[in-house]
């Protein structure tokens, strides 16, 4: 398994999810031999990032030798106020490895590469990861349909072996739809070095969200994920739950003239980002009734809530199992 790249046990990604991944999570991800991520926009107030990779980094290091690693996920657009800042305190810090959303991840590439570190980058199609690709980047998260939060409209068996075959030399990662072992099978079965997966860790120990959130990660199954342009301009995937239904799917024909017009496209994005990321998060806290909860397609294959260590084992084990039966069944053959 391709594990060197990542300095990490097992080839699993623990999603970055916005308001959802937590120090807990990420700590519990490098004990367990995986890489642990988080948006740089869960930490906004002032040093509260410098403060935590300043401890992430001490952990890593700790004597009791944690197996795993952990990286950062910058939102690289223009409407992200915070991207410069919290870049330079990564690089401070000497983040081990970077992942990009929403835009030219060029500046992050070369920061990163200034110490020796990996930038991954988010890709939705063959055009993404061209440009990408041109600025230098290590590799790509090939988020395919189904993913929480920004999905591709492309399934995983079409863009993840797309991916490989168009860039063999780049390390490539299956996001989008995978929760169990078996499935992580079918990535690297397809190309994929490693798996992104968010919406499994919702339903974990460590993942400070409410119990209602938790639950719902139980109760809703694949049919129940919808798209939505309303939360922050770019169509994304949350629960349809009552609150999610209220709120609409599309954006009314003013809010489209005002994304789309070059005078008014990036404060408008901006305010749109902002006013949904208060929606979120008074949403994820105990005892909201505002429940508009970002989950991916793979909530189907959700069936308890457990801790890191429990859900990794699982999904080891399953993936130990299923490429064990393949070689099996090729063997019969």
């Amino acid at each position: 398994m391709h594990t060197d790249f990542l300095h990490i046990r097992y080839p699993v990604i623990q999603a970055p999810m916005f308001l959802v991944s937590n120090e807990a999570m990420v700590k519990a991800a490098m004990d367990n031999g995986i890489a642990g991520t988080f948006p740089s926009l869960n930490f906004r107030k002032e040093d509260e990032l410098k403060a935590l990779l300043k401890r992430l980094n001490a952990y890593r290091t700790a004597p009791h030798n944690p197996t795993g690693t952990y990286g950062v996920n910058l939102i690289v657009q223009k409407t992200n106020p915070l991207y410069i800042k919290h870049l330079q305190t990564c690089v401070e810090a000497q983040v081990p490895f970077y992942i990009t959303s929403l835009g030219n991840p060029r500046q992050v590439i070369d920061a990163a590469h200034g110490y020796g570190a990996k930038v991954l980058c988010d890709v939705t199609n063959l055009q993404h990861a061209e440009k990408a690709a041109k600025e230098g980047c290590d590799g790509f998260i090939a988020v395919c349909a189904g993913a929480g939060g920004h999905a591709g409209p492309y399934p995983m068996h079409v863009l993840v072996p797309a991916l490989q075959k168009a860039f063999p030399d780049k390390f490539l990662v299956a996001a989008g739809g995978i929760a169990t072992g078996r499935q992580m099978a079918s990535a690297l079965v397809l190309g994929a070095h490693a798996v992104s997966i968010g919406t499994r860790f919702i339903a974990s120990r460590e993942a400070g969200v409410s119990d209602a959130y938790k639950q719902a990660i139980l109760e809703y199954g694949m049919e129940d994920i919808v798209l939505t342009e309303r939360l922050s301009g770019t169509p994304c995937n949350i629960i349809n739950t009552p609150a999610a239904k209220k709120i609409g799917y599309k954006q009314n024909w003013m809010e489209k003239m005002l994304s789309r017009n070059p005078r008014t496209r990036k404060y408008f994005k901006m305010l749109v980002q902002l006013r949904g990321m208060k929606k979120l998060e008074q949403a994820i806290r105990p005892g909201s009734y505002q429940h508009l909860w970002s989950a991916g397609q793979s909530v189907e294959m959700v069936e308890d809530i457990a801790p890191t260590a429990a859900i990794v084992q699982r999904l080891i084990q399953e993936l130990e199992e299923t490429l064990e039966y393949t070689r099996h069944l090729s063997y019969k053959a």
